[in-house]
């Protein structure tokens, strides 16, 4: 529809002799533009055309001296019609006559109106100071720049060298990184960047790390550091301390472990602590402490809570009976002819108990050795059934389906 209407060009009228004005009817103009909700445009967006001293008017080509004072023929306001068309807030919809009477006006009523004349030194000053531009700017903040500013920025950009522009946006960029280091310091409590970063990886934070803690995308620090402190950035692989340990050092310092490797032997050989109760206290996954088992040369026991616990109840009980085991409490009990219940009532154990530690101290047999496998042999196949066989199935079957009589 679009495309139809841009190609469309409404027909010419002839002049004719209105009978209230006598005035004659202009031609009319082509369509030029659609907007999205289909309304046509008759000058193109973000423009203002002026024809013979008078501006065409957007919604219906007519060229007139004020185009302001003719919007509320089609239901506008100014600001709303600059909006639409995108012209901005402070274009003039006037020809350059109406503004020439307009400002002829305005002078004698500031030479005889006083609060007038009040109103704009007022405003002056508001200029003079900068006022009235922060008032403009934080009013046109997260707005949308009409077309008509738009084009005349790119134009007073095509009239600057190439290597200038990228001279002033690459100043820009440096003024704020170098802004969010000095209130990324502020905010940590430190002098400078360099310090914070440093203390950090003091500490076994890598880049990515120290980037999230300051609020910043992970790879912030690994591309502004070395612009905005050069010594720290040279300092860092120094200061970087061994990977992958390198996270586990903040929790061994909290606890008092000089390294990984002693951690682990005291938690998971010592204290038998599983490996889900390290990882929790540390704050890694079970993956990261069965990966640091393995680099350190620490078998993994699986349960070892649970198997500790089971190694001293039955140490327990070995010693309440005056054995050294329970394995030879067992033997010797099984030897006398002793029952499963009778050793229960004894020890004061389940008997599934006894039976599973009894199971486990003795020594196991090997399994039969197997006869080597050879070919199978042929499987009889059933006898055939003889003619006379199958007819007497047949005629039981009938009967057996025949109604009773």
């Amino acid at each position: 529809m679009a495309a139809e209407m841009n190609s469309v060009v409404l027909p010419a009228r002839t002049p004719v002799r209105g009978p209230a004005r006598g005035r004659a009817q202009p031609a009319a103009r082509p369509v030029v533009a659609v907007l999205p909700d289909g309304t046509p445009a008759f000058a193109p967006i973000g423009e203002v055309v002026l024809t013979d001293a008078r501006v065409v008017c957007h919604l219906c080509g007519r060229a007139l001296r004020s185009v302001t004072a003719h919007l509320r023929v089609h239901g506008y306001t100014k600001e709303a019609y600059c909006a639409v068309f995108g012209l901005e807030r402070g274009q003039s919809l006037e020809g350059p006559d109406t503004r020439k009477l307009r400002a002829a006006a305005l002078t004698s009523r500031l030479a005889f109106d006083t609060a007038f004349r009040a109103g704009s030194a007022a405003g002056r000053q508001r200029a003079r100071s900068g006022e009235l531009t922060r008032d403009a700017a934080a009013a046109a903040a997260g707005r949308r720049y009409p077309e008509q500013r738009r084009r005349k920025a790119r134009q007073a950009l095509a009239g600057i060298p190439a290597g200038k522009v990228a001279q002033a946006n690459a100043e820009r960029a440096s003024r704020h990184v170098a802004g969010v280091a000095a209130e990324v310091a502020r905010r940590q409590g430190y002098p400078d960047l360099g310090a914070f970063v440093l203390a950090r990886a003091a500490d076994g934070a890598s880049l990515a790390a120290i980037s999230r803690e300051a609020g910043l995308h992970k790879d912030w620090l690994s591309r502004h550091l070395a612009d905005v402190d050069p010594v720290a950035a040279g300092a860092m692989p120094g200061q970087r301390p061994a990977r992958p340990d390198a996270r586990w050092r903040p929790a061994l310092h909290r606890l008092g472990f000089p390294d990984v490797a002693s951690y682990l032997r005291d938690r998971h050989v010592r204290q038998h602590r599983t490996v889900n109760v390290m990882a929790t206290e540390i704050g890694v996954t079970h993956h990261a402490i069965e990966s640091a088992l393995r680099r350190h040369g620490l078998d993994r026991v699986p349960h070892v809570a649970t198997r500790r616990a089971a190694a001293e109840r039955a140490a327990q009980v070995a010693g309440r009976l005056g054995y050294d085991s329970l394995g030879s409490y067992l033997r010797e009990r099984r030897a006398a002819g002793w029952t499963w219940r009778a050793m229960a009532a004894e020890s004061g154990q389940p008997e599934s108990w006894l039976r599973r530690h009894a199971a486990r101290a003795s020594p196991r047999r090997p399994p039969p050795a197997r006869a080597p496998a050879g070919p199978r042999p042929a499987r009889a196949s059933p006898p055939a059934r003889s003619a006379p066989g199958r007819a007497r199935v047949v005629a039981a079957w009938a009967d057996a389906r025949a109604p009773y009589p």
